[in-house]
């Protein structure tokens, strides 16, 4: 559930990015409104089976621990969707779609953002069903769920007191960076190469130079030694 979560609250912070761009439309406010509401409904089975667990004093300590991480990766895609519902209120604020008081920004993004929306909702095809004035209704229980997302947020701090400091990483940081098993099929191979191409570069371009000085001065000599017969023949 936790990964179904994070993966809703990607694809709207994906959304809220073309909020106010020329692919901004009626289709994109109410993928907003579903995918929103999509990750709440996550976000209360999440928080409500990870915090029985937690206060479930029969566990051992290793699920403890295991549960704890959890909670902290639960508690950030919390925080995330919060601010990126914020941040849709605001924009949706400056453009409405209705009675436009702004021209939309000119972002170079163009087409349908359905794609993404049905990933969220996990179905093949998004049904739109909305009325004209979804961006100015909308924005009013918008804020309502802004609240509410605030309440659920304290109430799982007051419940479950878990210190994000004291929750140890199953990996060192930037090991995925460090990882050479996936090189060539991933963007961190494509770096590694990147970073290793010039170390090569580098040492080809010193035997050249090694080359071009041995050339340099086996034609200085010969130069020299003409130079020397010409002068005894005169």
């Amino acid at each position: 559930m936790l990964d179904a979560l994070n993966k809703v609250t990607a694809c709207y912070r994906h959304l809220v990015i073309t909020l106010g761009s020329t692919s901004d439309s009626q289709n994109l406010r109410e993928e907003l409104k579903k995918t929103r509401k999509k990750a709440q409904e996550l976000a209360t089975a999440n928080r409500t089976k990870l915090t029985a667990l937690l206060k479930d004093k029969t566990i051992s300590k290793d699920d403890r621990t295991e549960y704890e991480r959890l909670w902290v990766l639960f508690s950030s895609s919390m925080e995330l969707l919060d601010v990126d519902m914020k941040r849709s209120l605001e924009i949706g604020q400056d453009f409405p779609l209705q009675l436009p008081t702004r021209h939309l920004i000119q972002t170079g993004m163009t087409g349908s953002t359905t794609t993404v929306a049905a990933r969220a909702m996990s179905v093949q095809n998004m049904k739109y069903e909305a009325d004209s004035n979804i961006d100015t209704a909308d924005l009013r229980e918008l804020q309502t769920e802004i609240t509410q997302v605030g309440q659920m947020m304290e109430e799982m701090e007051m419940k479950v007191q878990v210190a994000p400091w004291a929750v140890e990483a199953k990996q060192e940081a930037g090991a995925e960076l460090k990882s050479t098993v996936s090189v060539g099929n991933s963007s961190v191979g494509v770096i590694s190469i990147c970073e290793e191409e010039p170390k090569g570069v580098d040492g080809e371009n010193g035997l050249m130079k090694v080359f071009a000085g041995i050339i340099f001065t086996v034609i200085v000599l010969i130069a020299g030694i003409l130079a020397f017969c010409v002068i005894n023949l005169s």
